[in-house]
């Protein structure tokens, strides 16, 4: 199947069919839509290495995670990950997947960037002082940072408000009464978990209570449930527990659950960032900073990035997203 059919059936030359398919502006929606209803009622598929050639443009995004920690074992971060690589399909865009390891003296995104097998970077993962962006900003490469970072230049950036939804977590524990408050935290640098132990932190601060109970370790449920039952057998245990993470919030709830201390009059109270994994065990509804859902912030980054391949004002670029809360049935 030709351009060259597609343009008799609707009398228009084949250079105008040819445009319109490649969502160039000089053609009209009107004109743009008759073209692509023929061209999808005729299954014509256009030459896409052709078309790559001639527009400059690769049609793949790389999105760069850490090795250390991994978070593929994250179910929020692959159902964030699912959807914009959804999202970015319907645009005949590709999103590959890119280990970094911070430590390594090269890193593989750079071999991407170099060779132009990429239009652009997400990066997720970001730290507060981050290479990897610093770099990037200095050859003028396109990339979204998923989280803020301390740049000389302003750059595109989407975010939650990982310090305001653990703050407001906290201070809903204080106003409860509680003033015995762990955070089961990540061990890591990653921005947005120093956000989440700031907030933390400085809600105590300002009750005047003890961050004793602050504890960091690797995202794994097993160490959530092992630090929980080390808390437990304290002499003065804590009778709330924040995570920062649902992997983390998955080991607690276990571990409390197993002491009968889930639910009823002697439960701990327990908030979790993100809420329950879906496939939790645990058949509770925990209290939750709820952040949105995937489906919701796959289509915010794929449209982002989008503009940031046509070159749309960085300004435009840079999204907050605003936590919720669950109160859930266990605090």
């Amino acid at each position: 199947m030709s351009l060259k059919a597609i343009a008799k059936e609707l009398g228009l030359s084949v250079t105008t069919v040819s445009r319109a398919l490649n969502g160039y502006d000089d053609v009209s929606k009107e004109t743009r839509a008759r073209v692509e209803a023929e061209a999808q009622r005729r299954g014509y598929r256009p030459n896409t290495f052709a078309r790559r050639l001639k527009m400059g443009k690769i049609d793949a995004v790389g999105l760069v995670f850490p090795v250390h920690p991994v978070p593929l074992n994250n179910s929020v971060f692959m159902e964030m990950v699912g959807e914009i690589s959804h999202e970015l399909a319907r645009h005949e865009i590709d999103l590959l997947l890119i280990a970094d390891d911070d430590l390594a003296d090269k890193h593989s995104y750079m071999r991407m960037v170099q060779s132009r097998r990429v239009d652009a970077l997400i990066v997720a993962h970001t730290l507060d002082h981050d290479p990897r962006l610093e770099q990037l900003q200095s050859i003028g490469f396109p990339f979204l940072a998923l989280g803020r970072s301390q740049l000389p230049q302003p750059y595109a950036w989407f975010d939650f408000d990982n310090y305001a939804g653990m703050y407001h977590a906290t201070r809903w524990l204080i106003d409860k009464g509680h003033q015995r408050i762990a955070l089961l935290g990540e061990n890591n640098s990653q921005a947005f978990i120093t956000q989440r132990r700031q907030g933390y932190l400085d809600a105590l601060a300002e009750a005047g209570l003890s961050s004793e109970w602050l504890r960091t370790m690797p995202p794994s449920r097993r160490a959530g449930y092992t630090t929980t039952r080390d808390l437990l057998s304290l002499a003065s245990p804590p009778t709330a527990i924040l995570t920062d993470c649902n992997t983390h919030g998955d080991g607690v709830a276990m571990a409390l659950s197993q002491r009968g201390r889930l639910t009823g009059d002697n439960a701990v109270s327990l908030v979790v960032y993100d809420g329950l994994p879906q496939d939790s065990i645990v058949d509770v509804d925990v209290a939750a900073v709820i952040q949105a859902t995937r489906q919701g912030v796959g289509k915010q980054i794929a449209d982002m990035v989008l503009r940031l391949i046509n070159g749309e004002d960085i300004a435009q670029l840079q999204v907050l997203w605003q936590p919720g809360f669950s109160a859930g049935q266990t605090a």
